[in-house]
């Protein structure tokens, strides 16, 4: 099972990645594949100053390879109440349904409870566009839950983690 994490933060290695391997590590233990789940990383600001480059060899092959997961988690902080360019660069290189036949889960970080619905109202709404199914809400961690990151994260699995083995098939 190919799991995608696709972190569009332009600050690498920071607290976004650290959800997204979070969050990666509690879904293939709640859908009950961590034993064949291959989970790669993508750092989109290891590659952001490409992204409009649009025959890019290494980036066509980072599309293709999310494309083909059964599960995409795509992570970002809130930036100006929406998900950041940098995500939505890389998204734009697919077509139409260009992540069917995926299950995705939006997930963002932010610092204040008011930007709470940006997953729902804009970034969910972004992947199902692609053609991905979206079983489950987003998960939105605020940054003071960073400490308790394992329990919320854990927590919110309880209730997405069947869902998301539902719509995979597992």
């Amino acid at each position: 099972m190919q799991v995608s994490v696709v972190i569009g933060n332009p600050n690498p290695g920071g607290r976004t990645t650290r959800l997204a391997e979070a969050t990666a590590k509690h879904a293939v233990e709640a859908i009950g594949a961590s034993d064949r789940a291959v989970i790669e990383l993508i750092e989109l600001a290891s590659v952001a100053g490409r992204l409009f480059s649009w025959e890019d060899e290494e980036l066509a092959a980072l599309n293709q390879s999310v494309a083909n997961s059964q599960l995409i988690i795509s992570a970002c902080p809130v930036y100006k109440a929406s998900y950041t360019g940098l995500l939505k660069a890389f998204l734009d290189r697919y077509g139409n349904n260009g992540l069917a036949d995926t299950v995705a889960l939006p997930v963002m970080m932010g610092a204040a409870p008011h930007h709470a619905l940006a997953v729902e109202t804009h970034f969910r709404p972004l992947l199902i566009e692609l053609g991905a199914t979206v079983p489950t809400r987003g998960l939105y961690v605020l940054e003071s839950q960073m400490d308790d990151l394992d329990a919320v994260v854990g927590g919110f699995m309880e209730t997405a983690g069947p869902l998301l083995a539902r719509a995979i098939g597992i």
